[in-house]
């Protein structure tokens, strides 16, 4: 089975931990200086917030596989779309170890496939580095160097 993933920017995260526990009615799973995590069931969602990375707002979007068989048939569906693909492979990042590869929809949105693997220490930590301070989440930068991601949208328009 698949899981649902937001990651989201926040300015201030004590305001929007109490704000998203009271929306989806649970403390996060998973709470550090800098992120927070809800694992819901209802509905099935890996929703993320983090003070790290640039504007407020969506960063990226995924799909989390609760096997490594999952992953490799999301990376199929992409290649035979002829989607470009980034595959990362075995690596970290929010606090996690996971195999991931990402792609990017026609309007520069970023999508994360992944396999959780484990829990880490830190936000984002290589094989055979020290503890690495990212300043944005995990998603692979634009060949213009801009991490890809949603714009975030204007509070005048809906939906």
């Amino acid at each position: 089975m698949k899981r649902f993933h937001v990651h989201v920017h926040v300015e201030d995260l004590a305001k929007s931990i109490a704000f998203y526990s009271k929306m989806f009615a649970t403390e996060p799973t998973r709470r550090e200086a800098d992120y927070a995590k809800w694992m819901l069931d209802d509905p099935r969602v890996n929703f993320a917030i983090s003070t790290r990375g640039g504007e407020p707002g969506v960063d990226h979007l995924g799909i989390q596989t609760d096997s490594a068989e999952e992953l490799v048939e999301l990376k199929a569906r992409a290649e035979a779309a002829d989607l470009a693909l980034f595959d990362e492979g075995a690596t970290t990042c929010c606090y996690a170890s996971s195999e991931k590869h990402w792609i990017t929809d026609p309007q520069g949105v970023a999508w994360e496939h992944f396999h959780t693997l484990g829990d880490i220490p830190v936000f984002s930590q290589r094989q055979s580095e020290p503890a690495v301070q990212a300043s944005a989440c995990c998603a692979p930068s634009t060949p213009r160097g801009k991490p890809v991601g949603v714009p975030v949208k204007s509070s005048s328009s809906c939906c």
